[in-house]
């Protein structure tokens, strides 16, 4: 089409030549323009060829030069009579390997600007086919921008050596982090070592009963990613301001009873924690919407602008509009619009690559047992919230039933489904001076 159109296809056939020349000449460079490039950014399907047999021979540890590489394409059925000439003139006229980067840079602004114009032909026929409300196809050319930015295609049939690429990258860096856990910590490493952290495209769902702590547990797990990683937090509140959400914030930062901070009775050591905890706050990238009328769409819309997202909290599930779905829930039931609600959450947590947390109310159905500890059945117009959710985790305070208790501080953690691993109750501290919770061995002395 571009053809007859005239026009020429983004490509750079030198550089493209350039970057396999450089990896024959010297095998050096090999790893690192692995972790660069993808063979589908090369646009001449002979370079293609030759760049996934080098490939598949690194990741074999063979070794890698003109004569080898030859020998593998004739074992992969990719070499023709013209294969031996070519490599040669890969290797004549790569002129150093010590840029072989800048060629790679050049391979990879190519492709981008390749997809870039497939996108826009995909968006235009959209347009102009009237397929669908205008609303959707804003939507849908964002999501197809955003999978560009993310250097990712939306939807299709994936060759394994790639997803197999990106698999050995996860794992290098894991090996580099040297952490235990793949997500990012919650901040209670009890509860880490059960879940494995908050884990890219997991949605982590935390059930409980109203005044249970639900709220609690998310914003300490939001503080502390955004304090210890660096990464931005996204909170969507839908039932209390953004002021109340700094509040209680600033009260479990310093140390301050929440009562405290709301009448304004502060001592003097009390007003310097404040101020210390307000800079280290403010030092964070959590950025709050207090907006009650929300929809994922929207959620999703304004998290694909925030650059290191590493987090989104949601307050809560069912407060969620389901307008913007695509779909007209009037005369539906509430149990599938909720269903509905958090299958998005799952395929925003997915596109996006970051976990998403969101509260959930419990029904009453524990209200009439004996243990009134949650179960999976209680969640509130549960529908596929259970099916959706990766890691669910049930919330239970006996001190919150039970007047005489030996401990109305402990709460109990519940994991009650976990995609990557074991179920199982993990113990915590209920800090109500601060609604918040900490790890049982430590209650003032928590690291941020």
């Amino acid at each position: 089409m571009d053809e007859l159109l005239g026009r020429q296809t983004p490509h750079s056939a030198l550089a493209e030549q350039s970057v396999l020349g450089a990896m024959l000449i010297d095998p050096r460079c090999v790893p690192e323009v692995l972790e660069k490039l993808k063979a589908e950014e090369f646009y001449i399907k002979l370079n293609r060829d030759i760049y996934e047999t080098i490939y598949a021979m690194f990741s074999y540890g063979m070794t890698i030069d003109p004569v080898t590489v030859l020998d593998q394409m004739k074992v992969r059925g990719v070499q023709d009579d013209n294969s031996s000439g070519y490599i040669a003139e890969l290797m004549r006229v790569t002129p150093t390997a010590a840029n072989v980067m800048e060629y790679a840079a050049i391979v990879r602004d190519r492709a981008l600007l390749r997809h870039l114009g497939e996108a826009a032909d995909e968006i235009n026929s959209m347009v102009y086919e009237g397929a669908g409300e205008a609303a959707h196809m804003l939507e849908a050319a964002e999501k197809r921008i955003y999978a560009l930015r993310q250097g990712r295609t939306v939807g299709g049939l994936v060759p394994i050596a790639s997803v197999m690429q990106n698999v050995f990258d996860e794992l290098s860096a894991a090996a580099e982090s040297g952490s235990r856990i793949p997500g990012l910590p919650t901040g209670f490493p009890d509860l880490d070592r059960v879940v494995l952290g908050l884990n890219k495209a997991d949605l982590f769902l935390v059930a409980a009963r109203p005044g249970m702590g639900k709220t609690s547990i998310a914003l300490n797990m939001a503080m502390h990613v955004a304090m210890n990683t660096k990464k931005a937090v996204a909170i969507f509140s839908l039932e209390m301001s953004r002021e109340q959400l700094v509040l209680r914030l600033l009260s479990r930062a310093a140390l301050v009873p929440l009562s405290n901070l709301l009448t304004g009775q502060l001592s003097a050591d009390q007003w310097h924690r404040i101020a210390d905890a307000a800079q280290a706050l403010s030092a964070t990238d959590i950025r709050i919407d207090d907006n009650p009328t929300l929809t994922v769409s929207d959620m999703n819309a304004q998290c694909r602008r925030v650059p290191e997202l590493g987090l989104i909290v949601v307050d809560y599930l069912q407060l969620l509009q389901s307008s913007g779905s695509g779909k007209n829930w009037s005369n539906e039931s509430r149990t599938q619009a909720v269903s509905d609600i958090s299958r998005m959450l799952k395929i925003m947590a997915k596109e996006l690559s970051v976990p998403v947390v969101t509260a959930s109310q419990l029904s009453r159905a524990n209200e009439g047992r004996q243990d009134k500890r949650p179960l999976l059945s209680d969640l509130r117009e549960s529908g596929a919230i259970e099916q959706d959710a990766d890691v669910v985790i049930g919330l239970y305070r006996d001190g919150y039933y039970n007047r005489e208790s030996e401990n109305p501080f402990l709460a109990e953690a519940i994991v009650l489904k976990n995609r990557k691993g074991s179920t199982g109750t993990v113990e915590l501290q209920w800090m109500p001076e601060y609604t918040s919770f900490g790890s049982v061995e430590k209650r003032h002395d928590d690291e941020y």
